[in-house]
C-alpha cells in the first residue's frame, strides 16, 4: 500500500488541538457553514449516500440510508443518539478522536443532525473515559459559546441542542437499543425489534443512532467531497450482489503481542499481516504470531496464514469470521495457548451478557465453564462438539435472542475450535494445564 496521508489523525498531536480556535484556524467548520449556506438537509443525505460511507462501529450498515429511515414529515422531535460506549475489548479509536480532535466529530454531529432534522443530540460515553468526557464537555461549551450549538445556528434557523451521558461499564450498551435504553434511565436490556429506533427510539420518538469515528468521516466528506472519500477503499465485489464496496479511511487499532501498539489510519482494505508487520512493528520479543483477533473478540479469530486477508467489510467474512467489526486488530504470539485465549474471551461474554435472553445468559456461562476446565486439563473431547453446538444455538441470526451479543459470543468459540482444533485435542488428551495459565490467572 503506497504512502498514506491521514486525515482523522491529521491533527492529533498539534499544541492545543482539541481547541476550537486552533480547529478554526485549520478549516474546521468549513464543512457545517458551507451545508447549512448550500445544501438542504436531502442534499446531504445524498452526499453521505452516494459517498459509500458505512458504519465504522462494527456492523457496516450504510449510514446515508440508515437517515432516510426516519418518517417523512415527522413533527419532531427527532434525536440524533450518538455510541461513544467503545466497550468492544482492544478497541480505542474512539478515544483518540475524542481526547486529541473533539470538534472535528462534533462538527459531524451537527452535519447529521441538520441532515435528520434533529433537534437534540445524546452522546453516550464510556463511563470509564473520563478524560474524553471532560474535553468533549470543553468542545461542546465552545461550539455554544461560538453559535454553532444552541439556537439558530449560523442565522440559518436550524436549532440543536447537545447533552453528553455517560454509561455505567456495561458493554450491551454498545447495541444500539441497550444503549437508548440506558440513556432513558433504564436498565439497559435491548428492545425488541420491529420498532426500530429510526421509527420509535429514544423516549419513543424517532432516532438515529450513529458511531463517533462515523461521525467524524461525515465532516470530511462534506468539505472533500464524495468524489476524495470514494478514491481510497475497495469498490463492490463483482460476485457479491450484497457488497456496497468499503470505502473511505479507517481507523484500525493494534495491540497485544506485537512491539508498536497504538491507533492507526489507513485506506480501508489493508492487509492483516501488513498492518502488524508495517504499522505494529512485528511480532514482539522475535516470536511468530499464532493468530489474530480481525475486529474486536466478537468479530472471531485469524489463523497466521490468513494474515493475509484485507480488512474491509467484505473481507474478514471471507475466512470465517464474523466481519471486519471495529477494525481493532489484536495479535497473539506461538507461545500463546489456544485454550487461554478462548478462556478469556468466554469470560468476557459471560460477564458482560445482560441476562434477558436465556440461551445468551445460559449459553455464555456454559462455555466459559468448559473453556475453564480445558485450560486447567480436565477438558473432554467431547467439550469441543458442545461448545460448538452451543456457539451455533445462540444469536439473533439463529433467532434464539433480541440482539447480537450472543452471535458475538459463538463466533469466536465456533473459530477456535475449527482453526485450531489439534491443539485442542492435544491438551486434552495431555490432560495438562495450558502453558501461559499463570497469565491469564493472574488478570
Amino acid at each position: 500500500m503506497p504512502e498514506y496521508e491521514p486525515v482523522l489523525l491529521r491533527r492529533v498531536g498539534r499544541p492545543n488541538s482539541q481547541s476550537i480556535d486552533t480547529y478554526r484556524a485549520d478549516g474546521g467548520y468549513r464543512a457545517l457553514e458551507k451545508a447549512v449556506a448550500q445544501l438542504t438537509p436531502e442534499q446531504v443525505v445524498d452526499q453521505v449516500k452516494a459517498s459509500g460511507l458505512r458504519g465504522r462501529g462494527g456492523a457496516g450498515f450504510p449510514t446515508g440510508l440508515k437517515w432516510t429511515f426516519l418518517p417523512k414529515n415527522h413533527p419532531g422531535p427527532i434525536y440524533l443518539a450518538v455510541n461513544g460506549d467503545e466497550s468492544e475489548p482492544c478497541t480505542f479509536n474512539n478515544r483518540v478522536l475524542l481526547e486529541e480532535d473533539p470538534h472535528q466529530f462534533l462538527e459531524g454531529v451537527i452535519l447529521a443532525a441538520y441532515a435528520t432534522r434533529a433537534w437534540v443530540a445524546y452522546i453516550y460515553l464510556r463511563y470509564e473515559y473520563g478524560r474524553c468526557y471532560r474535553t468533549l464537555e470543553k468542545a461542546v461549551a465552545e461550539a455554544y459559546a461560538q453559535g454553532l450549538l444552541g439556537r439558530d445556528i449560523l442565522g440559518k434557523g436550524f436549532h440543536l441542542d447537545v447533552h453528553l451521558a455517560r454509561g455505567a461499564g456495561a458493554y450491551i450498551c454498545g447495541e444500539e437499543t441497550g444503549l437508548l435504553e440506558s440513556l432513558e434511565g433504564k436498565r439497559a436490556w435491548p428492545r425488541v425489534k420491529p420498532p426500530f429506533p429510526a421509527v420509535e427510539g429514544a423516549f419513543r420518538k424517532p432516532t438515529v443512532v450513529n458511531n463517533i469515528e462515523t461521525l467524524a468521516c461525515v465532516t470530511h466528506i462534506i468539505d472533500r467531497g464524495v468524489d476524495w472519500f470514494k478514491s481510497m477503499g475497495v469498490p463492490p465485489d463483482p460476485k457479491n450482489p450484497r457488497d456496497p464496496g468499503s470505502y473511505g479511511p479507517k481507523l484500525y487499532n493494534i495491540s497485544g503481542h506485537v512491539n508498536k501498539p497504538g491507533t492507526v489510519e489507513l485506506p480501508l482494505g489493508v492487509t492483516v499481516r501488513e498492518l502488524i508487520d508495517k504499522y505494529g512493528g512485528g511480532v514482539w520479543k522475535g516470536r511468530k504470531a499464532k493468530g489474530a483477533i480481525p475486529g474486536g473478540i466478537s468479530m472471531g479469530i485469524m489463523t497466521e496464514a490468513e494474515f493475509d486477508t484485507p480488512l474491509d467489510f467484505n473481507g474478514p467474512g471471507k475466512v470465517g469470521c464474523l466481519g471486519l467489526g471495529t477494525g481493532a486488530v489484536t495479535v497473539f504470539d506461538e507461545q500463546t495457548s489456544i485454550a487461554d485465549v478462548l478462556y478469556n474471551i468466554t469470560r468476557f461474554f459471560s460477564h458482560e451478557s445482560c441476562g434477558q435472553c436465556t440461551p445468551c445468559r445460559e449459553g455464555t456461562g456454559w462455555m466459559m465453564k468448559m473453556a475453564d476446565r480445558i485450560r486447567r486439563g480436565d477438558g473432554r473431547l467431547e467439550d469441543l462438539k458442545i461448545l460448538e453446538e452451543i456457539g451455533n444455538a445462540i444469536g439473533i441470526m439463529p433467532g434464539t435472542t433480541i440482539c447480537g451479543l450472543a452471535d458475538g459470543a459463538g463466533w469466536p468459540v465456533k473459530n477456535a475450535i475449527k482453526k485450531f482444533r489439534p491443539e485442542f485435542e492435544s491438551l486434552i488428551r495431555a490432560g495438562t494445564k495450558s502453558t501461559s495459565l499463570q497469565l491469564v490467572s493472574a488478570h
